[in-house]
C-alpha cells in the first residue's frame, strides 16, 4: 500500500535547558564516536565492557554495527557483536507462537495482550549469553530487538535504544524487506497480521521496559543521520513536549476514490491520487526541534510514556496505552465530473466496543463522524439504506458479487445525501456509509487499537480496480471485502433513522460577537463531542486537565495555539492541519495570525 509523508510545518519547537540541547548528538559518525568513547571509558575502568543495542523493527542493524565497529577500531577496541536473532527460537517456532494471534480470519487477528519478547528466546542460548556477558574481560555488544531483555539487564554496562517510526517500517514490510524476529535476512512472506496483532505488542512492551532503563536513546530512522540523546535529556525533552500542543507528520495515501484537491494545497512529490490523509493519530511520527543541529523524529507511541498528561487520568485507567482519538482528511475534489463509482469510498460499517473485544481482543470500538469542510457541485455522502430497500436482496447481491462483479442498481439500496460545508454526520457502529466525493471530509473518530489497526468492514467497492502507485493508474487488484463481519455487525439503519438521529446540528454554547463556540448534537453511544470555535482574533478553551483535544484549523490561514498560564508552550497550525492538545494543558487560546475569521473544529471524549 503506497503512503507519503508530508512534513511542512510539522516541527514542534520546544525550549529545553542548554545542557539538554547541547547533549543531543547529530550525525552517524558523531554518534558512533560517542558510543565508542563510552565503551572505551567503561573498559578502561572494568577491564571489559558489555552493551545492548535494543530497538524496534526497521532499524538498519547492518549499517549500525558496521559504523559502530569502525568507531570501536579507531578507539582501539576489539568488540564482538552478537545479534539478538541468534538467541531466539527457530523461525518455525516463532511462527507457531504467532499463529493463535493471526487466527483463521482472512482480514483481522487477535491482539496478543499479555505476551512478552522473552517468550521468543531460547533458554539455553540465553544462559550461554549470560555466561559470556558476566565473563571477565568480555567486550560484547548484543544488538537487535530484545537485546536488553529484563533477564539480562544487570549484565550490561551500557544500554542503547534504537528507535524507528511506523511509516518507513511499513515501506519495508510492504516491499518484503523487513527483518523480523529470529531472522538475519528479510522474510518476503512476512504479513501485516503478524505485526499488528503479535509482534507490535512484543516490541511495545519491550520498549516500555527498555526506555526507563536505557543510557541513550537513538533516533535511527535514517541510518546515515543517527541522533543520540542521553536518557536524562530524552526524558526532559519528552516531558516538555507533552506540555505543548503537538503537531504530527501527516500521511497521504492514494486510493480508488482519491481526489485532487491536494494539488492546490500541498506539494507532495510522487502523489498522483489522494484518498486518505491522516492528520493526527497514534501511528504518525513527531518531529521535535530543541535547537540542536537537526530535529528528532520519534513515534507517537513514545508520548504515551506520559499518559496522564496526554489523555488524562480517566482515559489512562480505562484504556491503558491507548490514544483513543484520531483525525483524517478525505480528499474528494475532481476537476472534471466522475461517476460515483470512481469518487465514492466502499460501502462499509464499523464495529462497536463489544464487537472488537469479542472478535479481536481490542479495547475500544470504531465510532466515527464526517464533518464537511469543503463541498463542491454534487457533494455526496452515502449513509443508511433507502426506506423501501430490500435488505435481504442487498445482502444476497453483495455476497454474490464479493466485489468481483458490479451491482448495477446499487443506488437503489444506499441512501444518497447532498452535503454542504458544516454538515456533520454521526456514524455509530453498524451504520452503512461512505464518502461519496465532491467534498473534503474531516473524519474524526476513535482509534480502537494501541497499534493503530484499522477496523472498517467493507461490503461493496463497485467491483472496481484499485490504485497502482507504480503505474499511477487504477489498474490494481480489487479490494477484499469483509462480508461476514459487515453483516454480523450491521444495524440496518434506514434513511429516516439517519435523518432523525445522525444528521447532527450545531448548538451554540457561548458567544460574544467576536467568538462563538458550538457543540454538535450527539447520541448516547457516541463517546466523544465535536465542537467548533469561531473567532476573528482569539478564542479561549480549556482541557480541564482531563480531556485530550484534537483541533483542526478548518477555516483561516494560520492560528497559534498556546497555553494561557505558559505562553511559551505554543504551536502554529495551518489550514487543514491538526494539533493534539494534551489533557494536562488546561486553559489555552487560539490566536488568528492572518486576519479575517478562523474556525477550529475539535474532537474530545465525553468522559474524563
Amino acid at each position: 500500500m503506497p503512503l507519503y509523508e508530508y512534513r511542512k510545518n510539522t516541527e514542534n519547537m520546544i525550549a529545553v535547558p542548554a545542557e539538554t540541547r547541547d547533549s543531543v548528538v547529530t550525525g552517524s559518525a558523531e554518534v558512533f564516536d560517542v558510543i565508542a568513547a563510552r565503551m572505551a571509558e567503561r573498559r578502561s575502568r572494568k577491564g571489559g565492557v558489555t552493551a545492548a543495542f535494543d530497538g524496534w523493527y526497521g532499524v538498519d542493524w547492518k549499517r549500525v554495527t558496521e559504523g559502530a565497529a569502525s568507531a570501536f577500531r579507531a578507539a582501539g577496541l576489539e568488540v564482538t557483536f552478537r545479534p539478538s536473532a541468534s538467541l531466539m527460537k527457530s523461525a518455525a517456532e516463532i511462527d507457531a507462537y504467532r499463529k493463535p494471534f493471526e487466527t483463521d480470519d482472512p482480514s483481522f487477528g487477535w491482539v496478543n495482550s499479555d505476551g512478552t519478547m522473552s517468550e521468543l528466546f531460547d533458554v539455553k542460548r540465553l544462559e550461554d549469553l549470560r555466561g559470556q556477558l558476566s565473563g571477565k574481560g568480555a567486550a560484547l555488544v548484543v544488538y537487535g530487538p530484545g537485546a536488553a531483555l529484563p533477564s539480562l539487564d544487570e549484565l550490561y554496562d551500557l544500554r542503547f535504544y534504537f528507535d524507528f517510526t511506523m511509516q518507513p517500517m511499513l515501506w519495508q514490510m510492504w516491499g518484503g524487506e523487513l527483518v523480523s524476529f529470529g531472522r538475519s535476512d528479510p522474510d518476503p512472506a512476512y504479513s501485516w497480521k503478524k505485526y499488528y496483532y503479535c509482534d507490535f505488542y512484543l516490541l511495545y512492551r519491550q520498549k516500555k521496559h527498555a526506555l526507563p532503563r536505557m543510557d541513550f536513546y537513538v533516533d535511527a530512522v535514517h541510518a546515515d543521520n543517527l541522533k543520540l540523546v542521553p536518557r536524562g535529556a530524552y526524558e526532559t525533552i519528552l516531558k516538555t513536549l507533552v506540555q505543548h500542543p503537538i503537531k504530527q507528520v501527516k500521511i497521504m495515501q492514494p486510493g480508488p476514490w482519491g481526489g485532487e484537491r491536494y494539488r492546490a494545497l500541498w506539494e507532495v512529490p510522487g502523489l498522483e491520487c489522494n484518498a486518505w490523509n491522516e492528520l493526527a493519530g497514534i501511528e504518525l511520527s513527531i518531529l521535535i526541534d530543541v535547537g540542536a543541529r537537526d530535529t528528532l523524529n520519534i513515534p507517537a507511541q513514545n508520548i504515551m510514556q506520559y499518559p496522564r498528561e496526554i489523555v488524562g487520568e480517566y482515559i489512562h485507567r480505562t484504556y491503558p496505552d491507548l490514544m483513543p482519538l484520531q483525525v483524517w482528511l478525505d480528499d474528494g475534489y475532481f476537476p472534471r465530473p466522475v461517476p460515483f463509482e470512481r469518487s465514492s469510498m466502499p460501502v462499509h460499517d464499523h464495529p462497536d466496543t463489544e464487537y472488537v473485544r469479542r472478535h479481536f481482543n481490542e479495547p475500544l470500538g470504531r465510532y466515527e463522524t464526517y464533518y464537511i469542510v469543503e463541498a463542491y457541485a454534487g457533494a455526496t455522502t452515502w449513509m443508511g439504506f433507502k426506506e423501501d430497500a430490500d435488505l435481504e436482496e442487498w445482502e444476497r447481491r453483495t455476497r454474490e458479487s464479493d466485489n468481483q462483479k458490479p451491482i448495477p442498481n446499487w443506488q437503489d439500496f444506499i441512501r444518497r445525501w447532498d452535503t454542504v460545508v458544516g454538515d456533520l454526520f454521526l456514524i455509530p457502529p453498524g451504520t452503512s456509509h461512505g464518502h461519496g466525493g465532491n467534498q473534503m471530509i474531516l473524519e474524526m473518530d476513535t482509534g480502537p487499537s494501541v497499534a493503530g489497526t484499522e477496523y472498517s468492514f467493507f461490503t461493496f467497492d463497485f467491483a472496481r480496480q484499485t490504485w497502482d502507485d507504480e503505474k499511477k493508474s487504477m489498474t490494481g487488484k480489487r479490494m477484499k471485502m469483509h462480508l461476514d463481519h459487515s453483516f454480523a455487525n450491521n444495524r440496518w439503519r434506514r434513511e429516516e433513522y439517519v435523518r432523525r438521529h445522525l444528521r447532527a446540528r450545531p448548538v451554540v454554547q457561548s458567544g460574544d460577537g467576536e467568538t462563538r463556540k458550538d457543540q454538535y448534537t450527539t447520541l448516547p453511544e457516541m463517546p466523544f463531542h465535536i465542537e467548533r470555535l469561531f473567532f476573528t482574533k482569539r478564542h479561549e478553551n480549556d482541557t480541564e486537565g482531563r480531556f485530550m483535544h484534537i483541533a483542526t484549523l478548518a477555516e483561516g490561514e494560520e492560528v497559534t495555539v498556546r497555553s494561557i498560564a505558559h505562553p511559551e508552550r505554543a504551536a502554529k497550525i495551518e489550514r487543514l492541519q491538526a494539533a493534539i492538545i494534551p489533557a494536562g494543558m488546561g486553559r489555552h487560546e487560539y490566536i488568528n495570525e492572518k486576519g479575517g475569521h478562523a474556525m477550529i473544529v475539535l474532537i474530545r471524549m465525553k468522559d474524563g
